[in-house]
Protein backbone atom coordinates (compact mmCIF):
# COMPACT_ATOMS: atom_id res chain seq x y z
CA UNK A 1 0.00 0.00 0.00
CA UNK A 2 1.07 3.52 -0.75
CA UNK A 3 -0.13 6.90 0.40
CA UNK A 4 2.13 8.63 -1.63
CA UNK A 5 2.00 10.36 -5.15
CA UNK A 6 3.45 13.87 -7.07
CA UNK A 7 1.71 16.09 -8.46
CA UNK A 8 3.39 19.65 -10.51
CA UNK A 9 4.02 22.18 -7.98
CA UNK A 10 2.99 25.07 -10.38
CA UNK A 11 0.91 25.75 -12.97
CA UNK A 12 3.38 27.16 -15.47
CA UNK A 13 3.69 28.58 -19.37
CA UNK A 14 6.59 28.20 -21.58
CA UNK A 15 7.62 29.72 -24.86
CA UNK A 16 9.80 28.72 -27.73
CA UNK A 17 10.04 29.32 -31.31
CA UNK A 18 11.12 26.88 -34.36
CA UNK A 19 11.62 28.22 -37.43
CA UNK A 20 9.16 30.87 -37.06
CA UNK A 21 5.81 28.24 -35.69
CA UNK A 22 5.35 29.09 -31.94
CA UNK A 23 4.74 26.98 -29.11
CA UNK A 24 3.20 27.90 -25.65
CA UNK A 25 3.24 24.91 -23.39
CA UNK A 26 0.91 25.14 -20.27
CA UNK A 27 0.44 22.87 -17.10
CA UNK A 28 -2.54 22.72 -15.61
CA UNK A 29 -3.39 20.38 -11.86
CA UNK A 30 -6.54 18.50 -12.72
CA UNK A 31 -8.04 15.98 -10.56
CA UNK A 32 -11.08 15.07 -12.51
CA UNK A 33 -12.08 14.79 -16.08
CA UNK A 34 -14.69 17.86 -16.00
CA UNK A 35 -11.25 20.02 -14.87
CA UNK A 36 -9.72 18.85 -17.65
CA UNK A 37 -12.10 20.00 -20.24
CA UNK A 38 -12.67 22.99 -18.50
CA UNK A 39 -9.24 24.40 -19.31
CA UNK A 40 -8.96 22.70 -22.14
CA UNK A 41 -12.33 24.64 -23.60
CA UNK A 42 -10.79 27.64 -21.85
CA UNK A 43 -7.40 27.70 -23.57
CA UNK A 44 -8.84 26.70 -27.16
CA UNK A 45 -11.25 29.79 -26.59
CA UNK A 46 -8.38 31.81 -25.39
CA UNK A 47 -6.09 30.82 -28.32
CA UNK A 48 -8.94 30.29 -31.42
CA UNK A 49 -6.30 31.38 -33.58
CA UNK A 50 -4.21 29.10 -33.05
CA UNK A 51 -3.54 26.08 -35.70
CA UNK A 52 -3.20 23.21 -33.09
CA UNK A 53 -3.54 23.02 -29.38
CA UNK A 54 -2.59 19.48 -28.84
CA UNK A 55 -2.44 17.88 -25.19
CA UNK A 56 -2.14 15.11 -22.67
CA UNK A 57 -3.62 14.18 -19.37
CA UNK A 58 -3.17 11.86 -16.63
CA UNK A 59 -6.00 11.67 -14.06
CA UNK A 60 -5.99 9.21 -10.78
CA UNK A 61 -4.09 8.87 -7.71
CA UNK A 62 -4.12 4.67 -7.90
CA UNK A 63 -2.50 2.09 -10.24
CA UNK A 64 -4.14 2.52 -13.45
CA UNK A 65 -4.78 6.28 -13.62
CA UNK A 66 -6.76 7.59 -16.85
CA UNK A 67 -4.75 8.99 -19.51
CA UNK A 68 -4.89 10.44 -23.01
CA UNK A 69 -3.40 12.27 -25.73
CA UNK A 70 -4.66 14.02 -28.75
CA UNK A 71 -2.30 15.50 -31.78
CA UNK A 72 -5.16 17.68 -32.90
CA UNK A 73 -4.90 17.70 -36.54
CA UNK A 74 -1.17 17.17 -36.32
CA UNK A 75 0.44 14.28 -38.37
CA UNK A 76 -0.65 10.99 -35.84
CA UNK A 77 1.95 10.58 -33.25
CA UNK A 78 4.07 13.46 -33.76
CA UNK A 79 2.49 15.81 -31.06
CA UNK A 80 0.23 14.29 -28.54
CA UNK A 81 2.02 11.63 -27.57
CA UNK A 82 5.88 13.42 -27.38
CA UNK A 83 3.55 15.29 -25.19
CA UNK A 84 2.26 12.50 -23.04
CA UNK A 85 5.76 10.88 -23.12
CA UNK A 86 7.46 13.64 -20.68
CA UNK A 87 4.48 13.85 -18.75
CA UNK A 88 4.45 10.18 -17.77
CA UNK A 89 7.76 10.37 -17.24
CA UNK A 90 8.03 13.32 -15.00
CA UNK A 91 6.19 11.01 -12.61
CA UNK A 92 2.96 13.51 -11.45
CA UNK A 93 -0.60 12.40 -12.17
CA UNK A 94 -3.17 15.01 -11.91
CA UNK A 95 -1.99 17.21 -14.43
CA UNK A 96 -2.57 18.15 -18.00
CA UNK A 97 -0.02 19.65 -20.56
CA UNK A 98 -1.27 21.35 -23.76
CA UNK A 99 0.89 22.91 -26.34
CA UNK A 100 -0.70 25.57 -28.31
CA UNK A 101 1.01 25.60 -31.90
CA UNK A 102 1.14 29.07 -34.47
CA UNK A 103 2.03 27.80 -37.51
CA UNK A 104 5.49 29.79 -39.47
CA UNK A 105 5.17 29.19 -42.78
CA UNK A 106 7.51 26.23 -42.55
CA UNK A 107 6.82 22.53 -42.52
CA UNK A 108 8.80 21.23 -39.84
CA UNK A 109 8.34 17.14 -41.04
CA UNK A 110 7.01 14.50 -38.57
CA UNK A 111 10.60 14.55 -36.99
CA UNK A 112 10.55 18.35 -36.10
CA UNK A 113 7.47 18.00 -35.41
CA UNK A 114 8.03 15.23 -32.67
CA UNK A 115 11.28 17.23 -31.51
CA UNK A 116 9.69 21.02 -30.81
CA UNK A 117 6.40 19.06 -29.28
CA UNK A 118 8.30 17.00 -26.97
CA UNK A 119 10.89 19.64 -25.98
CA UNK A 120 8.11 21.99 -25.02
CA UNK A 121 6.67 19.95 -22.91
CA UNK A 122 9.93 19.00 -21.40
CA UNK A 123 10.50 22.75 -20.50
CA UNK A 124 7.12 23.56 -19.27
CA UNK A 125 7.16 20.63 -16.97
CA UNK A 126 10.76 21.80 -15.39
CA UNK A 127 9.32 24.97 -15.43
CA UNK A 128 6.23 23.87 -13.15
CA UNK A 129 8.48 21.35 -10.79
CA UNK A 130 7.14 18.16 -8.58
CA UNK A 131 5.31 18.25 -5.16
CA UNK A 132 4.79 15.77 -2.88
CA UNK A 133 1.29 14.55 -1.44
CA UNK A 134 -0.41 11.95 0.75
CA UNK A 135 -3.15 10.34 1.24
CA UNK A 136 -3.97 11.11 5.12
CA UNK A 137 -7.00 9.83 7.20
CA UNK A 138 -8.21 12.10 9.61
CA UNK A 139 -9.78 10.84 13.37
CA UNK A 140 -10.97 12.93 16.29
CA UNK A 141 -9.97 11.36 19.38
CA UNK A 142 -11.19 12.16 23.52
CA UNK A 143 -9.35 11.49 26.39
CA UNK A 144 -8.32 12.63 29.69
CA UNK A 145 -7.29 16.08 29.71
CA UNK A 146 -3.76 14.81 32.22
CA UNK A 147 -3.06 12.69 28.36
CA UNK A 148 -2.90 15.40 26.18
CA UNK A 149 1.00 16.70 26.46
CA UNK A 150 2.15 13.16 25.95
CA UNK A 151 -0.06 12.94 23.35
CA UNK A 152 1.16 15.65 21.91
CA UNK A 153 4.42 14.10 22.18
CA UNK A 154 3.36 11.47 20.55
CA UNK A 155 1.70 12.60 17.29
CA UNK A 156 4.93 14.63 16.76
CA UNK A 157 7.01 11.67 17.62
CA UNK A 158 4.84 9.78 14.55
CA UNK A 159 3.81 12.55 12.44
CA UNK A 160 0.80 13.54 12.92
CA UNK A 161 -0.83 17.11 12.65
CA UNK A 162 -3.72 18.46 15.20
CA UNK A 163 -6.08 20.07 13.80
CA UNK A 164 -8.10 21.36 16.60
CA UNK A 165 -8.62 20.66 19.90
CA UNK A 166 -11.28 21.70 22.65
CA UNK A 167 -10.33 21.87 26.20
CA UNK A 168 -13.29 21.02 29.27
CA UNK A 169 -12.96 18.22 31.92
CA UNK A 170 -11.58 16.08 28.62
CA UNK A 171 -10.04 16.74 25.76
CA UNK A 172 -11.47 16.83 22.14
CA UNK A 173 -8.74 16.43 19.57
CA UNK A 174 -8.12 16.48 15.38
CA UNK A 175 -5.62 14.65 14.02
CA UNK A 176 -4.55 14.24 10.57
CA UNK A 177 -2.20 11.34 9.67
CA UNK A 178 -0.39 9.45 5.97
CA UNK A 179 -2.41 6.74 5.73
CA UNK A 180 -0.16 3.73 5.72
CA UNK A 181 0.62 5.71 9.76
CA UNK A 182 -2.89 5.75 10.87
CA UNK A 183 -3.04 2.23 12.63
CA UNK A 184 0.33 3.13 14.63
CA UNK A 185 -1.26 6.10 16.05
CA UNK A 186 -4.42 4.73 16.91
CA UNK A 187 -2.87 1.61 18.37
CA UNK A 188 -0.43 3.98 20.43
CA UNK A 189 -2.98 6.21 21.36
CA UNK A 190 -5.06 3.20 22.79
CA UNK A 191 -1.72 1.96 24.73
CA UNK A 192 -1.01 5.83 26.41
CA UNK A 193 -5.03 5.96 27.53
CA UNK A 194 -5.20 2.44 28.32
CA UNK A 195 -7.95 1.86 26.07
CA UNK A 196 -10.09 4.32 27.53
CA UNK A 197 -9.70 7.04 24.43
CA UNK A 198 -12.29 7.26 21.89
CA UNK A 199 -11.75 7.78 18.49
CA UNK A 200 -13.62 7.97 15.36
CA UNK A 201 -12.69 8.25 11.89
CA UNK A 202 -13.39 11.72 10.23
CA UNK A 203 -15.10 11.29 6.56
Amino acid sequence: MTDHYLTIELESEEEIKIKNSRFIGRTFIVSTLDEMNEQLSAIRKREYNANHNCYAYIIGIDKNPQFKYSDDGEPGGTAGKPIYDFAKGSGATNLLVIITRYFGGTKLGTGGLVKAYGECAKLVLEKSGLKDNYITDKFSVILEFPLYNSLQQLINRIGAAQINADFSDRVLVQLEIRQTLSEKLLNEIRELSKGKAIIEKIN
